[in-house]
């Protein structure tokens, strides 16, 4: 079974302690945590999201031996830019949610998502006009495996059938996906903070999120995951969402909920 994750993922390493140690930011080469995500990608998939004003857009060769070169850290991100006459589009990264991983392991997570919309992304690529199109492809095996353009609704089947493992709030961001792709702003702003639960009858590790009656929502409101780990590699097998409100119009008072 493979692990999956969304390329360009931004994690932050939080001690026991609770305090910020480390993460993919890189403070000497990325001026924001967008410009993280976008070098990320390009290090792991080749997908550039950047604007260029030349009218001959880069070639797969110079393209390949730059990522190359930015993943060894050989060459800076920054430097490649300025070098191809390229502009990062960080307007073109939509935050979607930031998580934290429960209390209890000795490693946390604080993990910011985002989404960019491709039809966007190549209207803008270059202001010439031209527009590049490349797919995903991995590195080399320095962090992945396999690369690929794949849409929620076929993530979450191939999770199902136990094809791909996917972490509880991949998951969850899947099963919105799936069902509506551009929702208002404001579930971009939930800051998400489960807490796991203990195991029920079945073996599942309850993950409750904000908004549930056991996190002070309203009586017979849920919004959470059950999680049935491996018992072996500790990675998540199964995971069912159980979500009974209106993330889009409750949003406002699920972000406010007292942690």
């Amino acid at each position: 079974m493979r692990f999956s994750l969304f390329s360009g993922i931004k994690g932050d390493f939080i001690s026991r302690d609770a305090r910020l140690s480390w993460g993919n930011f890189d403070e000497n080469q990325d001026e924001s945590y967008k410009m993280t995500a976008i070098r990320e990608t390009f290090e792991e998939t080749g997908l550039l999201l950047a604007s260029s004003t030349s009218k001959t857009p880069l070639n797969d060769a110079v393209l390949d031996a730059s990522r190359k070169s930015i993943h060894t850290g050989k060459t800076s991100f920054g430097d490649f830019l300025t070098q191809h006459a390229l502009t990062a589009d960080v307007n073109a990264l939509l935050p979607f949610t930031e998580w934290t991983t429960p209390v209890g392991p000795p490693r946390r997570f604080r993990t910011r998502f985002f989404v960019a919309f491709l039809p966007f992304l190549c209207a803008s690529s270059f202001s010439s006009g031209a527009m590049q199109h490349r797919l995903p492809t991995p590195d080399g095996g320095q962090e992945v495996i396999e690369a690929r353009f794949v849409h929620p609704r076929e993530a979450l089947t191939e999770h199902r059938a136990h094809k791909i493992i996917l972490m509880p709030p991949q998951h969850y961001i899947l099963s919105t996906l799936a069902d509506i792709l551009v929702g208002p702003g404001a579930f971009g702003r939930m800051n998400f903070h489960p807490r796991a639960g203990q195991k029920d009858a079945n073996g599942q590790t309850p993950l409750v999120y904000e908004g549930d009656e056991a996190r002070g929502g309203p009586e017979g409101s849920l919004h959470r995951s059950l999680v049935l780990f491996d018992p072996d590699t500790k990675m998540p097998t199964e995971v069912t969402l159980l979500r009974n409100l209106d993330i889009f119009s409750e949003v406002e008072a699920i972000a406010s909920a007292k942690l």
